[in-house]
């Protein structure tokens, strides 16, 4: 169910009981001895056993923990699901023996084209980073599945479940960095991944508990925390972020602004139809060269030149030297992440700030004539 606002730009309803479940479900204080109204930090390896093989929920770390717990059944819930990258396909994957195929999933047509007989897994990432292309994931879930048992997975990490769920569109799998927006605070590592099939958690729960690959109980107690205010942080980064692309796409010295919040992009419209609202997630390019997009950047007095995204903090980055210099310049070159493309992760600041920062960076790449640097 979903829930009308009058501030949603045009887009889908927001989903009903966000809030309610991000703060609630999985945090019951009946479950600890304590009743802790806040689910506590369990350090602990290893749990007691009633009898041989008679465990009380837990047994060994690797297998679940209780902070780990809380934070599985909450992601879980706003996902709507049931049970809750470049560098590594070029040059990890495929030395596992994996064959990987780069697609413009965006069109529908080469993604049914790029199939084959020995196609197992399709994953796609909508909006694209750095450029924001929008892909239909209803349109993809619609091809891949038509091609037999293909697992359908949908990085997530550029919406979060607040303003988009891959998994009632027709995904197989939900994935997301929490470390951007899912926490919010710029201070954990973890990714996390959402299915509603049942064979398909029991297998990645399998491989989780083989591989030991599971985040420490401090990581999923920040995270459990940083999600009680994702819906507030999100309404404010769209807000935000639409008034930072709105004041880019104004100013005589961006040549372009890529936003899906704006009548402006190429899939505005998709956007519409398949999201609740847009992050603080804005791309522009900057008028000149490598030399007035680096001017920019040191100028910035409140955007923090660095890499990473969703915090609270707003940040900037050059794509092609920071976060894409491992993709070769020729795919560069294809995806538009030119030497004058900055994006941007635009945070919780107050919007007048935000914007007279820009302002002045913008000023000081491209000087009135006559002016000294």
């Amino acid at each position: 169910m979903q829930e009308k606002d009058a501030s949603s730009h045009g887009f889908l309803p927001r989903f009903q009981h966000f809030a309610t479940q991000a703060i609630h479900v999985g945090q019951e204080p009946e479950q600890w001895t304590s009743r802790a109204v806040v689910p506590p930090i369990s350090l602990s390896t290893t749990f007691k056993q009633e009898a041989p093989g008679q465990h009380s929920g837990f047994e060994y770390s690797r297998s679940g923990n209780p902070t780990r717990n809380c934070l599985e059944r909450a992601v879980a819930a706003l996902d709507g699901a049931k049970y809750s990258s470049n560098r590594y396909f070029r040059q990890v994957a495929s030395e596992f023996g994996l064959k990987i195929s780069f697609v413009d999933c965006s069109k529908i047509k080469l993604l049914e084209a790029a199939i084959t007989p020995e196609t197992k897994l399709v994953w796609i990432e909508t909006p694209t980073n750095p450029v924001l292309k929008m892909t239909d994931i209803e349109a993809c879930a619609h091809i891949v599945h038509k091609h037999g048992d293909i697992i359908l997975v949908v990085d997530n990490t550029f919406m979060s479940p607040y303003f988009q769920r891959p998994l009632a569109l027709g995904a197989d799998i939900c994935m997301c960095s929490a470390t951007k927006y899912m926490n919010g605070h710029s201070d954990v590592v973890m990714g996390l991944v959402s299915v509603n099939s049942e064979r398909l958690h029991d297998r990645l729960r399998f491989l989780q508990n083989s591989l030991g690959a599971v985040p420490s109980p401090i990581d999923c107690y920040l995270c459990n925390r940083g999600l009680k205010t994702l819906h507030l942080r999100m309404e404010k980064h769209f807000k935000n972020g639409m008034a930072v692309a709105q004041f880019l796409e104004s100013n005589p010295l961006v040549e372009k602004v890529i936003y899906p919040g704006l009548p402006s992009h190429p899939q505005h419209e998709l956007a519409k139809r398949q999201c609740t609202g847009c992050t603080g997630m804005v791309t522009f390019y900057i008028k000149g060269t490598l030399q007035h997009a680096e001017i920019f950047l040191k100028n910035l007095k409140l955007f923090t030149l660095a890499e990473s995204l969703g915090g609270y903090e707003s940040l900037a980055e050059l794509p092609a030297i920071m976060t894409h210099s491992s993709v070769p310049k020729k795919d560069r070159d294809v995806l538009g992440i030119s030497d004058t493309l900055i994006r941007l992760s635009v945070g919780l600041e107050d919007e007048k700030d935000l914007l007279d920062d820009l302002d002045q960076a913008l000023k000081a790449a491209h000087p009135p004539s006559g002016s000294h640097t």
